[in-house]
Parts: structure tokens; sequence; C-alpha cells
């Protein structure tokens, strides 16, 4: 017979207690092989394809399109071992020493799993029994029994006699509905009543009772305000905010540099040939060297053991502005790579959030924050530090300005750098020395020259 396994939604990784459905990708009714892809959710970090560790016929799908789940939540039902639409008839009478034809879909289970949603693994191989039920006691290979449709009257009892239903929870939808199962048409394989036929059913009949609606005059936009769910990233960006400005005793402090020079040195760095040099890569690289002088920047707090643990590496996070919110992917060791190195990362992880294929280790694990605000248009800000990190540095745009040049008022590239920081890992003095060196740096790149 057919087996009825529930999939539940599995954990993402990262503490992910909960996912939104972004598009089913199955509908009920159709056959899935084992670990194929079946809905596309958002998490608050990444927009995951979530594969089905089973194989088999859809028989129902648990929540529409935009609706949140937490983790364990049911997302469908699949029948293991029942025909694929279209197959031969499972109900014709096989002939003597004849075995009815093999079942469309494979009962084994995945051995591929996500973090903490585990299957059978290799012990899950497909039973073969007698056509009588009972497990085969020889190895040797035994067609299996008739599929589920051919036999009505194993199944549990059903509402209003032997139609073909199998999903308990479809039985009490109709209950709950008040719907005769026997008037109800089944779209799945052999007719098979699906949840979504009750409920297609439910909603005809309450259409065809229902009274014409009076016109209602149209809300005043004044009375009623749009609401708009938090939720997804922009819930995520909104808990990380508020725990940041709710735990981080921060300050800021910031600096107006002449970037003349910084500008001039990546021109003639890009004109020398090879790959093209990022600015934000020769930022990234003032500030990893900024902070092996300043190792309080690259540290988080522990209040539970009031401690301040400083951090080995340096995971640079950067903020990248995307159509669904704002996300900081990470570049990983970023102490340790070249201008071009960072370059191209910047760039592959810029273009994976714009496409929304970052992974929830691509937006974790950041020790500092570099944010390029200049990109807007803007020449300052107060950065909200990054929980739970120490510290974020802001660079806004690069314009021309008066600017006094070696005693004389000349036209220059001025940047305003700003800092936000921990005032728990350190005092004004040392945010106030890291931003003058990188301040430094900006102004003249050949500073860096002593740290190679």
């Amino acid at each position: 017979m057919a087996q009825v396994l529930e999939f539940k939604l599995p954990d993402l990784g990262e503490g992910l207690t909960e996912a939104e459905i972004v598009r089913w990708l199955v509908n009920v009714g159709d056959v899935v092989a084992i670990d194929q892809p079946v809905v596309e959710v958002e998490t608050a970090k990444a927009m995951v394809e979530v594969p089905c560790p089973y194989g088999g016929v859809v028989t129902a799908r648990f929540g529409e399109e935009g609706t949140e789940l937490p983790v364990g939540a049911p997302l469908l039902t699949v029948a293991v071992g029942a025909p694929a639409p279209g197959a031969a008839d499972a109900t014709a009478p096989a002939t003597q020493g004849a075995a009815p034809a093999e079942s469309a879909v494979s009962s084994e289970y995945s051995g591929n799993v996500l973090v903490g949603y585990g299957t059978a693994g290799p012990a899950a191989r497909r039973r073969r029994v007698r056509r009588d039920g009972v497990p085969a006691a020889s190895p040797a290979p035994v067609a299996p029994a008739a599929p589920v449709a051919a036999a009505p009257a194993t199944r549990e009892p059903v509402v209003d006699g032997p139609v073909p239903v199998i999903s308990p929870l479809v039985r009490k939808l109709a209950r709950e509905k008040g719907l005769d199962l026997r008037e109800v048409r089944g779209s799945g394989p052999d007719g098979l009543i699906l949840r979504a036929d009750v409920e297609r059913a439910a909603v005809a009949a309450t259409e065809a009772v229902r009274p014409a609606p009076a016109a209602a005059p149209a809300p005043s936009s004044a009375a009623f305000g749009e609401r708009i769910p938090l939720r997804g990233v922009r819930g995520a960006v909104a808990d990380k905010l508020s725990r940041s400005r709710t735990e981080i005793p921060d300050a800021t402090c910031w600096v107006d540099a002449d970037a003349t020079e910084l500008m001039a040195a990546r021109t003639a760095m890009n004109a020398a040939g090879g790959p093209k040099i990022s600015l934000l890569a020769l930022l990234a690289r003032i500030c990893t060297h900024a902070l092996a002088r300043f190792p309080e920047l690259n540290s988080t707090v522990d209040m539970a053991a009031r401690e301040i643990v400083r951090l080995p590496s340096v995971h640079l996070g950067f903020a990248a502005q995307t159509e669904r919110g704002l996300v900081v992917p990470v570049v990983r060791d970023a102490g340790t790579r070249t201008a071009e190195s960072l370059t191209a990362e910047f760039a592959r992880l810029t273009e994976s959030a714009r496409q929304g294929t970052l992974t929830p280790a691509d937006l974790t694990g950041g020790t500092f924050t570099l944010n390029n605000y200049g990109v807007f248009g803007v020449d300052g800000s107060t950065p909200i530090v990054n929980h739970p990190e120490a510290a974020m540095l802001g660079v806004g745009r690069i314009i021309p300005k008066p600017w006094v040049h070696q005693g004389e008022l000349v036209v220059r590239q001025v940047v305003q750098l700003s800092l936000t920081f921990d005032h728990r890992v350190c005092d004004g003095g040392t945010a106030g020395g890291f931003l003058r060196y990188v301040a430094d740096c900006v102004e003249h790149p050949s500073v860096l020259l002593r740290t190679l």
C-alpha cells in the first residue's frame, strides 16, 4: 500500500526558527523525486530552496505563499509508493502469475539531509511485499502490492462511504466545512480527494449561498494607514538594530579626510593592467591594518562572563542595499587578502546579494563592518553597530571641496569618515586613534607601506 509521509520544515541552520513561503515549486498531485526542491522559502538570512527527502505523489501542501511557518511545522505530505498520474489503471485485476506494474515512484528515502532533518539513510531501502501485503521473506525480487486505489476497503473509515480519501486531515476538514465527500471531485491520482479539492468545494458552497454585498463607502485614508509586516529581511534588520541600541552603549566620532592621494593611487594601480581594484577594497585594506594596531575594535562583549573577547581574525562585513532590504555579507579572513582578492570577493557577494542567493554562512560571523553610504550621495552618518560586533566604520561620498593643502587653499577630493564603537570595549582615545590612523592612510596611502 501507499504510505503517506509528512515532510516538515527542517532546521535551516544558524539558529533560524521560522521561514516564509515565497513560492511553491510543486502542486498537489505532482510526482516528486528524492531530493527534488519543492518550495522556496525566505529566512531572516537568505532565500533557500528546500528539497524533499521522499519520492512520491504530493497529496497536500500546508501554507500559502506569504505564510510564515516555524521550524518543525508540516510543509507537505507525500504518498510514497503511489502510482504516477497517468500510469496504467491499478484497479485492473492481475492475471494468474503476473505481477502488477512496478510503482512509478520509489519509496526510498534520501541520504542527503538539511541541518536538523534526518532520514533513514542507507538502511531505508525499497520494501517489496507479496500481493497479500505480508513482507517477503526471501530477498529475491517480488512484485509489490497493488497501489492503494485498487483496494479502497483497506483504507481508514471515510466520511459518508468509501470515497477515495487517504488523508485524515482531508476528512476532518470536510467535516468542519459540512461537506459530503461523495459530492467532491478529486484531482489527485485515480480521483484521490486532496485538501485543495475540499477547500475549493467549501469556497464554492459558500459563494453559492452568500448574498450580494451591499455597496460600502471606501474607507478614509486618514482613518486607516498601511500596515507592512516586519518579517523576512526587514524583520531581521529591525530585530538586530533594536538589540544593538538596547544592549550596546555606542558613541560616534568622525573626521574629514583628503582622499585625493588615495584616488590617484587607485587610478595608477588600475592603469598598470591586471584586474581592476575597487575603492571599497582599498578601504578594506586600510581597515584591516588599523584593526591590527587597535585590536580592541575587533572584539565582542560577553556580558554573561563579563569579558571582552578579542577575535583573532578579521571577518569584514559590508553593507549592501538590495531590493529585499539591507544585508551585510561577510568577507572571511579579510586581513590576509590582497586588494585584488578583496575586490573579487566584494563583487561576488554583492552579486549574490542582488540575486537573493546569499547563504546563511555568507551573512554571519562578521567581526567588523565597513559601511560605504557615500553611494547614496550623502556625506555623513552615525552608523549603528552591527551586533554583536564592537565597531563600524562609515564612509561618505568623495567630492571636490575647498581644502588647505601645503598652506594653500585648493580644491581637493574630501571624504567624511565616521566611527561608531561600543564604549565598553574602549574609550575615546582608542577610537580616536583608530579613526585618525584610517584618515592618515586615506590622505597618505604610502603609510601602508610601513606595514607591508
